[in-house]
């Protein structure tokens, strides 16, 4: 049976299945590009935005650091340890002298953080833009905001430098917005349910690839230069470019023209083009099964998913989720590793923190196989405890660096071991396992709102970590290996396995945990009354 099961899946696995996914995915690696771009160049750009604005430039030493899977990376001030940044010899004094940093460091943090900004506020309307123009048409009409936003960014020597980037990186950050919640979205609806884990993990893929070419291309010797540093901040502009034109091939996903529009035989049409030659009459059934019960509990509105019992616990585990992933260190892990690798003696730390990314990349790879032989839940803890010993051991080689040269060592090995178990499951499995927590009535809200709360953190992340680590210096990490043994704890006691399960098979799950939660508290209140 279960060789027969493979079987199907496999004949599942046609070339419009892999086109239409792949397609859809460029959206999250024009994300992942977009986060680990505008680092490398930092000191480039600073110094253009200097020479724009009049103003000495930042003697920083800027490195090729990039914030990871939805991390906004850090404006630029030195590691624990290092000096702060400092002007140039100018050539006036006074009041112009001590305001020159503070703004040179203001327009470089937008540009930074207004990426998230954009993807805050368009993450509310996901499911709107989704319903009304349907998944694959509207990211089609979206991929414009991105060839605009790359378009300003590719163009920004020949205009106000900082308005044009911070414009650009605005425009991205709508996009971006848009996209991490309609890819999700279209992915699960168009994946059969024995690879809809494994496929969902691609989201995952795309972004560590986007962030990994950006490293790469962001080197001195190719693009992360001042002749050229437009075209690298521009490039994923070709991503969108590539991806407007392949969406012309893709079907619309089956589930939204069923559920949503009732055209059956459109419907039909669109999933044996997805699933080859096999009945489609089974996946028909469920879509009906499904829309029946979307006709019966109506559509959700974001202040209904709160209010309302019945989702309040598969909303508190889809924010959890989000936040676990954003908070989790990931960013920190890839500010210190330049650092971390320069005092560890390594002549080229860049090439090393370029290794980073691609142990990154390749676990990414590893884990697309583990979730649906692991499950989902599984996973994501195993990888949460993971990163919490792997950030105990950094701590503990930070600390004692002073004393021991070879506790260097033990700083290296945890910086690869804490991104490997990253990938292992915080990093991939929160993008599409709220889609799979709910059914299709409270799924474009849920998808908004868990889509707005990565966003919200990513902003938080990138605007008040930097003061953190100045606070704290190496024992930062203590900081994460508290919030990680929280994340695990919760997922221990609340996030449900979703492999291979249906909507309802779920919603059981969280009515008896909700009822065993319950059952236990009213024998708390029996044996506190027996006492007195």
């Amino acid at each position: 049976m279960d060789k027969k099961s493979k079987m199907q899946s496999e004949k599942h696995l046609t070339g419009t299945l892999i086109l239409s996914v792949f397609t859809a995915v460029l959206g999250f690696f024009q994300y992942g590009y977009s986060l680990g771009v505008i680092n490398a160049p930092q000191k480039v750009i600073e110094a253009h935005y200097g020479r724009v604005l009049g103003i000495a430039p930042l003697d920083r030493h800027a490195t090729n650091a990039s914030g990871e899977d939805g991390t906004v990376p850090v404006p630029g001030t030195e590691p624990w340890g290092g000096t702060e940044g400092t002007l140039a010899p100018p050539a006036d004094t006074g009041e112009d002298l001590a305001a020159s940093p503070h703004i040179l460091t203001m327009y470089w943090s937008l540009s930074v953080s207004v990426f998230a900004v954009g993807g805050m506020v368009s993450s509310f309307t996901v499911g709107w833009i989704g319903d009304r123009l349907g998944r694959v048409k509207a990211m089609l009409v979206v991929n414009v905001l991105s060839i605009a936003g790359n378009l300003l960014m590719g163009l920004a020597k020949f205009g106000p430098s900082h308005m044009l980037i911070i414009a650009g990186r605005a425009i991205t950050g709508l996009y971006c917005g848009l996209s991490s919640g309609l890819v999700p979205m279209y992915v699960s609806e168009v994946s059969p349910t024995a690879l809809r884990g494994a496929l969902g993990t691609l989201h995952q893929l795309a972004i560590v690839t986007g962030i990994l070419i950006s490293q790469v291309l962001g080197l001195d010797f190719l693009l992360g230069n001042d002749e050229l540093w437009p075209l690298l901040l521009g490039l994923s502009g070709v991503a969108a470019l590539l991806q407007f034109f392949l969406l012309l091939l893709c079907p619309e996903s089956p589930r939204y023209l069923y559920i949503k529009l009732g055209k059956v035989e459109e419907a039909k049409k669109s999933l044996k083009r997805l699933r080859g030659n096999c009945d489609p009459m089974k996946e028909i059934a469920e879509m009906e099964k499904e829309k029946q019960e979307a006709a019966s509990e109506k559509k959700v509105s974001i202040r209904q998913l709160f209010t309302s019992l019945k989702y309040r616990q598969a909303v508190i585990v889809a924010l959890m989720v989000q936040i676990s992933q954003q908070f989790s260190g990931i960013n920190a892990i890839f500010y210190y590793s330049t650092n971390i690798f320069e005092r560890a003696g390594v002549d080229q730390p860049v090439y090393a923190t370029i290794g980073v990314g691609v142990v990154n990349t390749v676990f990414t790879v590893i884990s697309v196989f583990l979730v649906e032989k692991a499950g989902r839940r599984s996973l994501f803890l195993a990888g949460l405890m993971g990163m919490l010993i792997s950030a105990v051991a950094m701590t503990v080689g930070l600390a004692l660096l002073s004393q021991f040269a070879w506790m260097s060592y033990v700083s290296m090995v945890a910086i690869f071991l804490f991104v490997i178990f990253f990938e292992v499951g915080p990093g991939p499995i929160p993008w599409f396992i709220v889609a799979e927590l709910f059914s299709q009535g409270p799924r474009p809200a849920a998808i908004a709102v868990a889509g707005f709360c990565n966003w919200a953190c990513n902003f938080i992340v990138g605007m008040c970590f930097q003061y953190i680590a100045d606070l704290c210096g190496p024992y930062v990490f203590v900081i994460f290996a508290a919030l990680l043994l929280v994340f695990f704890l919760f997922a221990y006691l609340k996030v449900p396995e979703t492999k291979g399960k249906s909507f309802e098979e779920i919603a059981a799950v969280f009515r008896r945990k909700k009822f065993l939660a319950k059952a236990m508290t009213e024998l708390e209140d029996l044996q506190g009354s027996e006492k007195a």
